[in-house]
């Protein structure tokens, strides 16, 4: 069975391509690859109660208040992996992304470890101009870095891969708390 074609991401560039590396996987891994491409949703039972944190995160971040920010988003993914019975995951805003020559990193998931929790980062400034990323992007960043939280301790995958349903998992996430169905852009 050939590896369809996925959406690939390489410090935050997308472009739709198969993945190389999925040949290589394992059999095993390519069934944690499928299993995760066919969950294409995060079922939160109260999205609605989620929708004044993203507007605190909006307002949070284009006033440039980043440890309010921090908090907010903190707290955002504590309701979110509370609604669904998941461990919780500390919650990083750190000021100008980190870059190297192939880009900029927007985000970083980091497993427990260590007795250390799971540990989501997001930057708010970009690493060349030191902008305010628009709040879309910031967003949708900590919703990725959420999701791969969740592959583990939610889905129970043994691992993270970004697949098809992998970004519909990120982009339910978006629709439910930022633009629920109705809104301009839902």
């Amino acid at each position: 069975m050939g590896a369809p074609a996925r959406p690939s991401a390489v410090a935050g560039f997308f472009s739709l391509s198969p993945f190389d590396y999925y040949h290589r996987l394992s059999p095993a891994r390519q069934r944690i690859y499928r299993r995760s491409d066919e969950l294409t949703d995060v079922h939160l039972p109260d999205p609605a109660a989620l929708h004044p944190l993203a507007s605190s995160a909006e307002g949070a971040l284009g006033e440039d208040r980043q440890q309010l920010l921090e908090s907010i988003c903190q707290e955002l993914a504590d309701r979110i992996n509370d609604q669904l019975g998941s461990p919780r995951a500390a919650v990083r805003v750190l000021a100008k992304r980190p870059s190297r020559t192939w880009g900029e990193l927007h985000g970083l998931y980091e497993p427990p470890e260590d007795g250390r929790p799971a540990r989501l980062t997001v930057w708010m400034r970009t690493a060349q101009r030191r902008q305010i990323v628009a709040f879309k992007t910031f967003i949708r960043t900590l919703f990725h870095e959420l999701c791969h939280h969740l592959d583990y301790e939610h889905f129970r995958l043994a691992d993270s891969y970004h697949t098809e349903g992998f970004f519909k998992r990120e982009s339910s996430l978006f629709r439910q708390i930022v633009q629920p169905a109705g809104e301009p852009g839902g």
